[in-house]
């Protein structure tokens, strides 16, 4: 079994736990909560602009520091697409953790975070949360929703793991814990896989 095909299964095996204590938990106890949720990225789903194993949509948007990006230049890298606003709750809880994984991956450059935020007051908004909180990480600016449009997202925050080849191999809906080492270990290892 190949690297990618053992990632994948990893990935696999996580969606179907997932599911099993999320099904769980709100027939017997409610939703779980954030901080001890287990291991949720799930395959993208099979329709849609999102389905596993197609191109992710293109984009350019402009960074928070006024620089264009375009994603299909980034082909080559891991990128962790994560859609957000500042306005949003579980997006402010997941927050720290994101920026954690930044800190944690930074010196690798075969993996990317793109945080796109929604807010439709753009940078007004969006430059003083940074700075409050200390976020480094990569924000774009989507005021007008195309990213979120593009790629089908039903709520927020919504994060799509997009693979060198540029096609979306996991979707996770929902806040995460993006500090968790086995989620760590698994980005890290789908950088080291071989492009095909």
């Amino acid at each position: 079994m190949g690297r990618d095909a053992k990632i994948l299964s990893l990935i696999a095996a996580a969606v179907m736990l997932a599911a099993v204590v999320l099904i769980a938990a709100m027939n017997f106890g409610g939703p779980p909560s954030f901080a001890n949720a287990p291991l949720t990225i799930k395959p993208a789903s099979t329709g849609g602009t999102v389905a596993a194993g197609k191109l992710a949509a293109n984009f350019t948007l402009n960074g928070l520091d006024g620089h264009p990006v375009t994603l299909s230049a980034l082909r080559g890298k891991v990128i962790m697409l994560n859609i957000w606003a500042t306005w949003c709750g579980p997006c402010r809880e997941e927050m720290p953790s994101i920026e954690k994984l930044y800190e944690k991956l930074q010196g690798d450059p075969n993996f990317v975070i793109l945080a796109v935020s929604q807010d439709t007051e753009g940078k007004a908004a969006v430059a003083p949360f940074m700075a409050k909180n200390g976020f480094k990480f990569p924000v774009l600016l989507d005021p007008d929703n195309k990213v979120g449009d593009a790629y089908g997202v039903s709520g927020i925050p919504e994060t799509f793991i997009i693979d060198q080849q540029g096609r979306i191999v996991a979707h996770h809906l929902g806040p995460y814990d993006w500090a968790n080492p086995e989620i760590r270990d698994a980005l890290e290892e789908l950088v080291k896989a071989k492009q095909g």
